[in-house]
């Protein structure tokens, strides 16, 4: 595809924003319906509910002129049961035109403690012109952004466009996509596209577009120190000996300098981006405290988007309330490390390894264990899809679209990336910096969503422009 593009008329443009605009009440109406359908991915939830919610994305998709729309499960291993439903639905390109992919996936977060709700987690509630509600953005709203593209496209264009469309809606993404790999390796060929439109991501702020041009990856594990082959009495023998959570402590301070900058040897950074992040907005949309001080150097941006970040998401300690006058042997913490996106996360996972085994304090012994990688990405703006994505958001915005990376990792990119080599991936946005996806009091912009909608119908019809004859 070439990397200028045959743009859509003013007449077609005008079009699909009126009928975007008038499907408002029916796009929030359906996507209201899928909030109320509980799908989490988790072995601790039941199945029935994310069987529910595949079902009814599969009935959304078979109103429009798919050829077939199929739910489908692949086992991860021979030996495990069915895997987690995702919904496939195909239309064939004809001669001479390119294929898109659209992904979501439509399972969702838990909601967490209900206390913290402002509005039941389950039941969509528009007020303050969001809409409220788990999943109502992430990532329910991508799955209707699709839905509402393709209708507004299809009713202007007719059943036939030339175009090539599929449409897939995972059903495990908030689990990590465990069985991602094996569902690409069993059906491949239904997957197959020259574009690929991930909607799982964010805009810059509320009213400013934006599309994400890379992810950092992820690194994670656990890192165990242990200090006695079994608990003592604090009193007899504190003193000699510190305790495993003191240790712990100790090491996980060595993972940053003193500017808070990651200070593990070996992982890559960059300070270049192409857009800046105020420090007054950052502070305020992360919730900083007043006299906090941010940590690193460097640009924000660059701190959230191309450099090392370094968290502690969990430790495994003695509650306070069942303490007792006791050395603790052991301790455990659980690291998440977010890498640059030109880093090889093995390299990264194995620099971690290295760090944590030569910072023992006291010569504590110290074992770690990888539990997870995810490659990073990297877009080409310069490519036609890219250049199609800003096009769009800016006649659906009416303002020109922010090129900028994201600190979150979405593993399946790289993943899709090395299934598809000549694909070219557009990553958008659904959420904004109020969203609060995977906490309590979700929401979703709702103007944003319908500009969304608007942009990915006008993507589908610049792509369907690129092929029709006497093109080139």
């Amino acid at each position: 595809m070439s990397t200028d593009f045959t743009r859509p008329s003013s007449e077609t443009v005008d079009a699909l924003r009126r009928r975007v605009v008038d499907s408002r009440a029916e796009l929030l109406a359906d996507l209201s319906a899928l909030v109320a359908i509980p799908g989490i991915a988790w072995d601790s939830f039941g199945a029935e509910d994310l069987d529910r919610s595949a079902d009814a994305v599969a009935g959304l998709l078979r109103e429009l002129p798919f050829e077939d729309v199929e739910v489908l499960r692949v086992p991860t291993s021979p030996d495990e049961k069915p895997g987690h439903p995702a919904v496939v639905a195909r239309k064939a390109a004809a001669p001479g035109f390119p294929t898109i992919l659209l992904y979501a996936h439509h399972d969702v977060q838990p909601p967490g403690r209900r206390e913290l709700w402002e509005t039941e987690p389950f039941e969509a509630v528009e007020k303050d012109g969001r809409l409220w509600g788990r999943g109502a953005a992430d990532d329910k709203a991508g799955v209707m952004a699709h839905v509402g593209a393709l209708r507004a496209f299809f009713e202007l264009v007719g059943s036939e466009p030339g175009l090539g469309i599929s449409v897939f809606v995972e059903g495990e993404e908030e689990a990590g996509s465990p069985g991602f790999e094996a569902f690409l390796d069993a059906h491949r060929d239904k997957l197959a596209a020259d574009v690929i439109v991930i909607a799982d991501s964010a805009n810059w702020e509320v009213g400013v577009p934006a599309l994400t041009t890379s992810l950092r990856g992820v690194v994670g594990g656990v890192v165990e120190v242990q200090v006695l082959d079994h608990a003592v009495h604090s009193g007899m023998f504190g003193g000699p000996v510190l305790d495993a959570p003191t240790v712990l402590s100790r090491l996980i301070a060595t993972l940053h300098d003193d500017d808070g900058a990651v200070a593990v040897e070996g992982l890559l950074s960059e300070d270049h981006t192409d857009v800046d992040y105020d420090e007054a907005r950052f502070r305020a949309d992360a919730g900083v405290l007043d006299g906090v001080q941010l940590a690193g150097r460097g640009s924000i941006s660059s701190r959230l988007w191309t450099q090392p970040a370094l968290s502690v998401t969990g430790i495994d300690v003695t509650e306070v309330d069942k303490a007792s006058n006791t050395i603790a042997a052991t301790a455990r913490a659980k690291l998440s490390l977010r890498i640059a996106p030109a880093q090889d996360p093995k390299e990264a996972g194995e620099a971690l390894r290295r760090h944590v085994e030569d910072n023992a304090p006291f010569g504590a012994h110290v074992r770690f264990e990888l539990e997870e990688t995810g490659p990073a990405f990297r877009a080409d703006t310069e490519a036609a899809s890219s250049q199609i994505a800003l096009w769009a958001f800016e006649q659906a915005w009416g303002r020109p679209a922010v090129t900028a990376g994201m600190g979150g990792s979405i593993p399946f990119t790289a993943t899709l990336t090395r299934a598809y080599p000549e694909a070219q991936i557009l990553i958008t946005g659904i959420e904004d910096p109020d969203t609060r996806a995977h906490s309590a009091n979700e929401s979703l912009h709702i103007e944003d969503f319908l500009h969304a909608v608007t942009a990915e119908a006008l993507v589908l019809a610049a792509l369907a422009e690129q092929g029709a004859p006497g093109t080139e």
